[in-house]
């Protein structure tokens, strides 16, 4: 069942529930108090009737109402007077009066009469009188039966007042009726309104689940959902829509251009490896420096290549959430390893400790040597064979600081926002190094961010660079 169909059964079930508690407490009001007056009035009359009596020209002639009743018995029971004009519908004369005062009191209505109770004055012996029901096969009576004796004390009886409850009985029951059919129509009105509000209501859940749809059909990411001026749940679950088909956007733009990269990366030293290998395999009586050079270039190329796949491997591994192994590392030592392995590979560069402090931080020793590696190779290849190659470590607060200064030929303005794109490489660069795969700072950037810290360079064309990395310190606290 749609989710609009079950909100409006919901919406009309608690309207239906709400509307039926208040008719039935209207119902039983309303009614209860019909029903009271009429007792109050069989009470009126039967002490008007004793007030009568007790008159020296008493008599029942004169007393009671249209539909009213009454009678009045000895002390026996018998009937000795009865009014004038009695409705051939009563019930016959004749029954003991005081078969009523034994039996117990009868309402003549007593639905929910926990939430209605007798009005004030009408309990049941009000003015020791009680209250009964004659059933006949006109219908209902109401009688109220009161004992009474006269002032003088030499003679006693009762009082019987009737009325018929025929026209409020059908009174009664034509207003139930009436509460019946609106409760009917107000619960289709309920489920129709609830139908129209949740449609109003679900609609940008529509346009969002339209708009998805047709994104999925036609791989169309620049496609957005229309944001109404109102700034309710769903115009904010819209904008989050839009935000993440952005986000979607730019990611898949961004696999694109990695793709496209990647395969224009992969493809170079796949050619010339392929080119040397031709070579050779063509031309088997080449000199001996040709065949030297081809196979030197194809192995030169090869390497290329591993490193390349082993910074694809090292970005993809990033891309799906991979995070790393964090235990207590002496900073300090990861320096000196690192500053040991790049010794060598200086082409006449000094490479420099000015300053090493003992440090301990949580990270990945690997991972951290391949950073400073990193830096420190790109230092040497784009700093002249006279230049300086400075390392330093410290204490910035509660944060390592890690720094390489060269005094290389420096970054333009212009590339250094986008230093850490994938196979991004400045045109000095590109000549200076055609072997670099333009990975190296992004896969810094992935290992930095794994650590916690931040990273920042700074640098200006044929002045240097420093590249600066930040690194939380290891706490007393911190697990291993």
């Amino acid at each position: 069942m749609p989710i609009r169909w079950r909100l409006a059964f919901f919406c009309a079930g608690i309207a239906t529930l709400v509307l039926l508690v208040v008719e039935l407490v209207s119902y039983s009001f309303h009614t209860r108090s019909h029903y009271d007056d009429l007792d109050r009035v069989l009470v009126a009359n039967a002490e008007h009737v004793l007030d009568e009596i007790e008159k020296p020209t008493g008599s029942l002639l004169g007393t009671g109402g249209f539909d009213l009743v009454l009678r009045l018995y000895d002390a026996n029971g018998k009937l000795t007077e009865n009014s004038p004009g009695e409705s051939q519908t009563a019930p016959a004369p004749g029954s003991d009066p005081r078969a009523v005062i034994k039996t117990p009191s009868q309402p003549a209505f007593d639905f929910m009469a926990g939430l209605t109770p007798p009005m004030v004055g009408m309990e049941p012996h009000s003015n020791n009188g009680h209250f009964g029901l004659i059933s006949s096969a006109e219908g209902r009576w109401r009688v109220y039966v009161l004992p009474f004796t006269l002032a003088s004390g030499t003679f006693s009886g009762y009082i019987e007042v009737l009325a018929p409850l025929e026209r409020l009985d059908s009174s009664i029951a034509s207003f139930r009726l009436i509460l019946i059919l609106l409760a009917v129509v107000g619960a289709a009105a309920s489920l129709v309104g609830g139908r129209v509000l949740a449609g109003r209501a679900l609609e940008p859940v529509n346009r969002i689940a339209d708009t998805a749809e047709q994104i999925a059909l036609s791989r169309d990411l620049a496609r957005r959902v229309e944001v109404h001026a109102k700034r309710d749940e769903l115009a904010k679950l819209a904008v989050t829509f839009n935000e993440m088909l952005q986000n979607l956007e730019e990611a898949y733009r961004w696999q694109q251009r990695f793709v496209s990269d990647a395969s224009h990366e992969l493809r170079a030293p796949l050619t010339a490896i392929q080119g040397n290998l031709e070579i050779l395999l063509r031309h088997r009586q080449l000199a001996e420096s040709e065949r030297e050079e081809a196979l030197s270039e194809a192995a030169r190329e090869a390497s290329r290549l591993s490193r390349l796949v082993a910074d694809l491997l090292a970005l993809a591994r990033a891309d799906a959430g991979v995070g790393i192994k964090l235990g207590p590392v002496d900073l300090d030592g990861v320096v000196m390893e690192a500053f040991r392995t790049a010794k060598p590979l200086a082409k006449g560069q000094q490479l420099k400790i000015e300053t090493l402090e003992p440090i301990k931080v949580a990270g990945d020793e690997d991972r951290l040597k391949q950073l400073l590696l990193i830096f420190l190779d790109n230092a040497i290849h784009y700093t002249p064979a006279a230049g300086e190659i400075n390392i330093s470590l410290g204490r910035e607060g509660a944060a390592a600081l890690l720094q390489v200064k060269d005094s290389g030929m420096g970054i333009g303005e212009k590339d250094l926002p986008h230093l850490f794109d994938r196979f991004y490489r400045a045109d000095p660069a590109r000549g200076r190094d055609p072997g670099g795969t333009g990975l190296g700072l992004s896969i810094a950037k992935w290992i930095v961010e794994q650590h916690s810290g931040r990273i920042e360079i700074q640098s200006q064309p044929g002045q240097g660079t420093t590249v600066s990395v930040s690194l939380p310190l290891l706490q007393a606290s911190s697990p291993t």
